[in-house]
């Protein structure tokens, strides 16, 4: 487990300079990113021979699918980053919809693969894959959170 919070850590550095990343560095850290992190999770989710090709093709979708929202992401931090200081209750709302929508995305997608893996792997292996799914993002959370202000906030 410290392994895993120490890679974390050190991707995340990385994180918090997004807002102000163009597209071809933000598909560059999600490349090294998805690595690393492919890599933590095989630390922990242990398909073992029997179910390894299942895993890491149902694995593969999953992260393509899910560097997709994280894209979406990236941009809600943008448009947060420009308009925090001078926030309207209209953008507040809209971007408040926005994150809240693709918080929904995000944990669908997450239960989908659950259920797939749960089908072709067993259900250990994809309750495997949950929690540290769950144990990354909210790593990457809370990072996120104590680095970006509070609306309004002085800085």
């Amino acid at each position: 487990m410290k392994k895993l919070i120490l890679s974390i850590a050190v991707v995340l550095m990385g994180f918090g300079a997004f807002a102000q990343q163009s597209q071809s560095e933000i598909e560059l850290m999600q490349a090294v990113f998805g690595v690393e992190k492919a890599q933590m999770v095989m630390q922990f989710v242990k398909p073992g021979d029997q179910y390894m090709a299942q895993f890491e093709s149902i694995y593969n979708e999953y992260e393509t699918k899910r560097k997709a929202l994280g894209k979406k992401s990236i941009e809600l931090l943008n448009q947060y980053a420009n308009e925090w200081e001078g926030m309207t209750n209209e953008q507040a709302d809209a971007l408040m919809e926005d994150i809240l929508k693709l918080r929904a995305e995000r944990e669908k997608l997450i239960a989908t693969y659950y259920k797939k893996l749960k089908r072709e792997t067993t259900p250990i292996i994809a309750m495997q894959f949950f929690q540290v799914e769950a144990y990354i993002l909210a790593v990457i959370q809370a990072k996120l959170y104590d680095s970006i202000p509070f609306v309004g906030e002085q800085r």
